[in-house]
């Protein structure tokens, strides 16, 4: 094996339509208009030697390198910054281009230290393989005089390292830090001789606005920005290409090998989701894989208030086997369930859900997309006919208006959200809605065009406004709906939104929001150009989830906006394989595809395939397990790659399900929240040891491989299958190429996917079969899958979370950018740097009515249950309202949150919980606790390691 080499063609890409022709070296070359010569020579691999030229940032003519000459033009051009003409004729190998380039580099190597044996970037840096093509033996200027070589390292970044002494002033960083970051965190500071680098004002990289993104140590030809990871283990040797197993954007990495050791995870240029790009977490923040809290050997106890025993992996599996099958004999086919993992590969969840519909006899298999975007898959199926988002990521490039409703992009799917910015820099209007002021509404060099602050919980309501103005002012596209919708429910919806009480002025009440800002707002979107609709978590977690969806498709469907690039509905799913668990049939009512249980011919098909009868009735969701459990009737839990103890509502509900059951088995990295409940501890294994596809939120099916063999012995996939074997329903697959060649043969918008087929085009999206061989990036293109367009009634039903004298402020959560969910992962990473603790975002106005100052500690109460943390005082967040991340298991955000939940799909209102804030002298004592048995769990692991 070897590291995988990514041609760099100097500069990006031309888009025009009409091509050139030129000469270019005596070989004739034909290329997009527009084309710089340096790129038009690498497309016939001549490579002009160059420094400050790289194809991921626009052209800068800065190093001189890369000069040509051509024929009926005096002086030595850049090739980077011209332009091909037609008939244009060039050399780029002459004796003058020759003394030219290296009078030049030996200027740069005059300036730098001449440390390349020790250096880390040896064997991987530009300048050292520049100054070899352009054949620089010598440096006559010598090191006597006045030099940078003894500048001063910043070493403040936990992943990587800053080294003046190296830099080139090439200036590829500043340019990363702006067009592909969009940040402008990095700038040329001084002038002359003094320019350098600068975070900022000169601050380190730690304090600075940098985001870690990464994208400026890739950009770097030399050492001066270099990771830690490569200086401790050395250079790479070998690399594998895979998916980030973070969030749904599905980013492509490269896993950068030193033997079976992970160097670092540089960013594909292929990778169709994220085009080169990453964010702090894949790029950095893998080394949780490693972290010596990883539990590598099963474990099992016959109750919770037992210490753990380690066992055989044999042991455990029968353990587990004969318990889930005691349970049934006492309690029934009925009382044991499982949960899939949204964080396993397609094969992994694929199996699950396979071994409790036909090994377990019932359909008890739910996943977490229940708790974040089930509503997503309910509302899109009703609207459109599809439980998926519409669009590729790629289609933001065509986009003329964004609107972003309840989604943070920047925090949650950053490399997305850098798309985002670069659009809205390049003239994208922006409508933003959030209670919050999040970082899209105003950042360097974008602001949005409207921010409306809406009272959560008032989706619908607002959404609905939005329709009110686009039907009553005649903004609705008619020829699209006479063609593409049914008209009868269009009719319906049209006399629904057009009554007053839906009118920007009546609602202005419920929403917050001043109805001026909402017609405006709400015109812009039905006439701006293409419109396209970017949502998130602030729209499904709420008692009125699917109703904002199917209100958001409504608009959609009105205004024309489906259908083609730079439009449609786009779901940002949460976490990296999150629309792939919902795919593989996770749901308690749906096979593989999102076909009911109920359908005979479907069933009939799984039952002839899995070779078992199978239950035509819907299963237990996950409240209904945890309710069941609390009843008695539900004994035993199958848990694969969850944290239900911290990621669901009403902790306290959950924990008092889980302790009532006799047998639940945790399949993880770590013993999480959950596994303090749990009787069997499987270990499980971290995306660098897996073999198989995860899904991302534009529905794009990509490979991930294993650069490791799984430090627990087995893959994720096999362990299921040692349980369905010990139960009695043996499952013979000997690679997860054969799991995914099952899912293709029974589910329709598979049928064409195979790893072969993965290969070969790298990615593909669903719908992928006869019809579409290459996959669908644009879904509904001519009609709907359900054929005609679906308007659906959406009436505003206030939540039964209300505020009161008791609880008079309305609590919120989110994410940040550095950690991730329940930080299962980033907490044990470097990450942490940068958010150590939760705090609680709280306004100026309302702290000061609370006598709260920054940095106190308060007690966060609501109906529910209460904690204690740090105060955050900020108007980012509106009077009224208090956010705070759920990232750190000591916070317990959870144990706040109601069980109030989504009318059609039981996703919780994690959005909206009526809560009171006062001053506190620390932690809760069951605050207090938790750290204690932390303390104790920590130094029992540590010493089973020693």
């Amino acid at each position: 094996m070897s590291l995988i080499q990514e041609i760099d063609y100097g500069t990006p890409a031309s888009k025009a339509e009409k091509t050139v022709s030129l000469m270019i070296d005596g070989q004739q070359v034909t290329v997009p208009e527009g084309t710089s010569i340096m790129r038009a020579a690498m497309e016939i691999n001549n490579e002009i030697p160059k420094l400050c030229a790289t194809d991921s940032v626009e052209a800068f003519g800065s190093c001189r390198l890369c000069l040509v000459e051509i024929e009926g033009r005096a002086g030595t051009p850049a090739s980077c910054t011209t332009p091909v003409m037609d008939g244009m004729v060039v050399k780029t190998q002459t004796p003058r281009l020759k003394q030219l380039r290296k009078g030049v580099m030996e200027l740069y190597i005059s300036d730098h230290p001449l440390d390349c044996l020790t250096c880390s970037a040896n064997g991987d840096c530009e300048l050292q393989d520049m100054a070899g093509v352009v054949g620089l033996r010598e440096v006559r200027y010598g090191y006597e005089g006045e030099n940078h070589i003894v500048s001063k390292k910043d070493e403040s970044n936990p992943y990587f390292t800053y080294d003046p002494s190296k830099c080139i002033v090439c200036s590829r960083c500043v340019r990363a830090c702006e067009e592909v970051q969009g940040t402008f965190a990095l700038t040329i500071s001084g002038r002359g001789f003094d320019s350098r680098v600068s975070a900022g004002m000169d601050e380190p990289f730690i304090t600075s606005e940098c985001v870690s993104c990464g994208a400026c140590v890739q950009a770097c030809p030399t050492a001066t920005l270099q990771e830690k990871s490569v200086y401790d283990i050395g250079t790479p040797e070998h690399s594998v290409v895979t998916t980030c197993a973070y969030c749904g954007v599905g980013c492509s990495f490269k896993a950068e090998m030193r033997g079976d050791e992970l160097v670092r995870m540089t960013p594909w240029k292929d990778g169709r989701a994220n085009r080169g790009h990453s964010c702090v977490k894949g790029r950095f923040a893998y080394g949780y894989a490693q972290h010596q809290d990883r539990i590598l050997k099963p474990m099992i106890r016959a109750n919770i208030t037992d210490p753990w025993r380690e066992v055989s992996w044999e042991e455990a599996i029968s353990y587990t086997a004969s318990e889930f099958k005691r349970i049934q004999g006492k309690y029934g086919r009925s009382s044991v369930g499982g949960i899939t993992s949204s964080r396993c590969t397609n094969e992994e969840t694929y199996l699950v859900q396979k071994l409790v519909r036909a090994g377990f006899g019932n359909n008890n298999v739910d996943t977490c997309a229940r708790v974040c975007h089930s509503p997503t898959g309910y509302g899109l199926k009703t609207t459109f006919g599809t439980s998926a988002g519409t669009q590729d990521f790629d289609s933001i490039e065509h986009t003329d208006v964004i609107f972003v409703i309840g989604a943070n992009p920047t925090d949650g799917h950053p490399v997305f959200g850098s798309r985002m910015k670069k659009r809205l820099r390049q003239g994208a209007r922006l409508i933003v809605v959030d209670p919050r002021r999040i970082d899209l509404v105003k950042s360097p060099h974008i602001q949005a065009d409207f921010h409306l602050p809406l009272r959560p919980g008032t989706n619908v309501a607002l959404v609905t406004a939005f329709a009110n103005v686009i039907v009553t002012e005649g903004l609705v596209n008619e020829e699209f709906v006479r063609e593409r919708a049914d008209l009868d429910t269009f009719h319906e919806w049209t006399e629904f939104v057009a009554e007053e009480r839906h009118s920007p002025e009546a609602t202005e009440a419920v929403t917050g929001v001043p109805a001026h800002l909402v017609r405006e707002a709400a015109r812009l979107y039905a006439t701006g150009g293409n419109a396209a609709i970017f949502y998130g978590l602030g729209v499904t977690e709420h008692s009125q989830g699917t109703t904002t969806v199917m209100a958001i498709a409504n608009l959609a469907m009105a205004t024309g906006n489906i259908g083609r690039e730079g439009v449609g509905v786009n779901p940002l799913r949460g976490q990296n394989n999150v629309q792939g668990s919902c795919d593989m049939g996770s749901f308690p009512h749906e096979y593989p595809g999102y076909r009911h249980v109920s359908q005979d011919d479907t069933r009939e098909l799984y039952e002839k395939l899995w070779g078992v009868p199978l239950d035509p009735e819907p299963g237990l969701r996950i409240p209904n397990m945890l309710d069941a459990a609390v009843d008695g009737t539900f004994k035993g839990l199958y848990v694969q790659g969850e944290d239900i103890a911290q990621s669901d509502p009403d902790a306290q509900h959950v924990i008092g399900g889980l302790k009532a059951m006799e047998c639940v088995v945790v399949q993880d990295l770590f013993l999480n929240e959950t596994a303090n409940y749990a009787h069997v501890f499987l270990p499980g294994c971290s995306f660098l040891e897996k073999d198989g596809t995860f899904t991302n939120a534009e529905r794009r099916i990509q490979r991930i491989r294993k650069v490791m063999a799984p430090k627990n012995g087995y893959g994720d996939w096999e362990i299921t299958l040692m349980i369905a074997k010990a139960m009695g329903y043996e499952m013979d697959y000997n690679h997860p190429s054969e799991i995914m060649d099952e899912i293709a043969a029974s589910t329709p918008s598979f049928n064409g996917v195979s790893f072969a087929k993965l290969e070969e085009l790298g990615s593909v999206q669903w719908p992928c079969n006869e019809e579409a061989p290459e996959g669908t990036p644009t879904m509904h293109i001519g009609e709907f899958v359900r054929g005609k367009g679906n308007f659906v009634i959406t009436e505003y039903v206030p939540t039964d979370e209300k505020v009161g004298p008791r609880f008079p402020l309305l609590l919120t959560t989110g994410r940040i950018l550095s950690q991730y969910n329940v930080g299962a992962q980033t907490r044990r990473t470097e990450n942490s740097r940068w958010h150590e603790e939760d705090r609680l975002e709280i306004h100026p106005a309302d702290a000061e009515d609370r006598g709260v100052r920054d940095g106190d500690w308060v007690t966060l109460r609501s109906r529910a249950g209460e904690t204690s943390l740090r105060a955050l005082i900020t108007d980012r967040v509106a009077p009224g309202v208090v956010y705070t991340t759920f990232h750190h298991p000591n916070t317990q955000a959870n144990v706040i949150t109601t069980d109030f939940s989504d009318w059609a799909t039981n996703c919780p209102e994690y959005k909206v919980t009526a809560v009171q804030v006062a001053p506190s002298n620390g932690p809760s004592a069951w605050q207090e606790e938790y750290e204690e048995h932390s303390r104790l769990s920590r130094r029992i692991l540590a010493e089973a390691a020693e």
